[in-house]
């Protein structure tokens, strides 16, 4: 399947004010000989205006419906969500963050139109996840943060600064999975002077954290026992762990908030997957917490829409190479190559992610 007209759709998901490509991004796709239409407004919310992208050489359309019924590849930064439905045209190419493991609707929508879904989130490359990365380091540090905020007495928490000050004992931060989301999470927590304590399970992983963390990082096997013995001493809980592809791991249960005191608060890195608290459900930007047994939630689906600039800048860089080798090669040459076939979700009225099967049991 050649691709010849890339849209570019403003995202419309709530908070969200990130655009999928930079104007610099847009002028190295046309640059390959193919019309790319952009929305109006796409790119405002990042600091992007309409004349970047007509210097760039897009073609700016005022709907997104003019978006969707022009495109061969549909270019995104989240999901389609339920007002694009319709929009979305049979056999059409998509790239975007999907989660399809916590969205069957979604799933079966693209099932139906048989649409050739690519995923950044799944997309493999050396063992690593280059497209998940740049939005985990951005989520990551941003969950400490909010997770400091929140804190606060204002804001239901426990009144305790995260990081303490002379002459009071600092505060504990406790991070679960040592990836890149729990990596700069726990960076920034060392930062701001709290103690923190990463869990992961990757004994390697382990040993790389020990080695690269400041003093005030302590690096623990992940188990049950650790967890449960760590609970009532943690004012922050920040949930990272990830298993590409499918549903996040429920590690705190609903019963196990009685061992947490009130007023600590719980960040969930993985809502897009589900969530790995069992109370979680996911928030915005505009209502983000909400309280279950005393204990602050903030599951905001979106963490990178907060910072829009940052968040555009490092996606584009992330996502364009990949990008140029679809429209360059098509749908049927990229297929044949690992990296891609690790990006694809769904084909053809099949799902093909593993993990995406196992998690909706089709």
């Amino acid at each position: 399947m050649s691709i010849s007209v890339v849209g570019l759709p403003k995202e419309i998901k709530t908070d969200e004010f990130r655009v999928a490509l930079t104007p610099s991004g847009v002028a190295s796709i046309a640059a390959l000989g193919v019309r790319v239409v952009v929305q109006k407004g796409a790119g405002i919310g990042s600091g992007f205006e309409d004349s970047a992208y007509i210097d760039a050489g897009a073609n700016m359309v005022d709907t997104i419906d003019s978006v969707y019924a022009q495109s061969d590849l549909i270019i995104k930064v989240k999901e389609p969500i339920q007002a694009e439905y319709t929009l979305l045209k049979p056999h059409q190419t998509l790239f975007t963050y999907l989660h399809l493991a916590a969205d069957k609707p979604l799933t079966q929508l693209l099932l139906d139109k048989k649409i050739t879904a690519f995923a950044y989130e799944t997309l493999t490359l050396n063992g690593r996840l280059p497209l998940l990365e740049p939005m985990s380091e951005v989520a990551g540090k941003m969950s400490t943060l909010m997770g400091a905020v929140h804190l606060g007495r204002y804001q239901g928490g426990s009144g305790r600064l995260l990081g303490g000050v002379v002459g009071v004992e600092r505060n504990h931060l406790l991070v679960l999975g040592g990836g890149v989301a729990g990596m700069n999470a726990a960076m920034v927590g060392a930062g701001m002077g709290a103690n923190v304590t990463i869990l992961e399970l990757n004994k390697e992983r382990l040993n790389y954290l020990a080695a690269y963390m400041p003093a005030n990082v302590t690096v623990r096997y992940s188990s049950h026992e650790t967890l449960f013995a760590l609970l009532p001493s943690a004012d922050v809980v920040i949930g990272t762990v990830l298993i590409a592809g499918e549903k996040a791991p429920k590690l705190i249960t609903r019963d196990m908030l009685r061992f947490l005191q009130k007023g600590s608060v719980l960040v969930d890195v993985s809502i897009d997957q589900g969530g790995c608290f069992e109370t979680s459900h996911p928030t915005t930007h505009t209502h983000p917490t909400y309280e279950v047994d005393g204990i602050v939630h903030y599951c905001v689906a979106n963490m990178p829409g907060a910072y829009p600039r940052t968040s555009t800048l490092a996606l584009t860089s992330a996502t364009l190479p990949y990008i140029r080798t679809l429209i360059q090669k098509g749908v049927e040459e990229v297929l044949q190559m690992p990296t891609f076939a690790s990006a694809l979700n769904c084909y053809e009225g099949r799902v093909t992610n593993e993990g995406v099967k196992k998690a909706l049991g089709v």
